[in-house]
């Protein structure tokens, strides 16, 4: 079992940046893949971005080039830096973690974002 505990959100002008942050209950480096989610008032939910064990990266079209995702296995924490932030950018974030075995994805509480133009 993992549980995901997510901060770092808050309200903010567009154009601004913020970093979100994601500590699990267990070490980073026993999971699978890890990322960032989010879900805007009446859409479904959406990948931002994911992070493999080893680093790899991979964005969502609508991100890519202004967000960031990082991992540090030694404070089990995911990261996700967000700059040039726009008002679509308006949701709350969900952090996820894959474990191995068994296979299955954990989620956090979420976090709310909030960009006013």
């Amino acid at each position: 079992q993992v549980q995901l505990v997510e901060s770092g959100g808050g309200l903010v002008q567009a154009g601004e940046s913020l970093r979100l942050s994601c500590v699990a209950s267990r070490s980073t480096f026993s999971l699978n893949n890890m990322g960032w989610h989010r879900q805007a008032p009446g859409n479904q939910r959406e990948l931002v971005a994911t992070i493999s064990r080893n680093g790899d990266t991979n964005y969502a079209d609508s991100v890519q080039g202004r967000f960031t995702i990082s991992r540090d296995n030694a404070k089990n924490t995911v990261y996700l830096q967000m700059n040039s932030l726009k008002p679509e950018d308006t949701a709350v974030y969900y952090c996820n973690a894959d474990t191995y075995f068994p296979k299955k994805t954990y989620w956090g509480q979420g976090t709310q974002v909030t960009v006013s133009s």
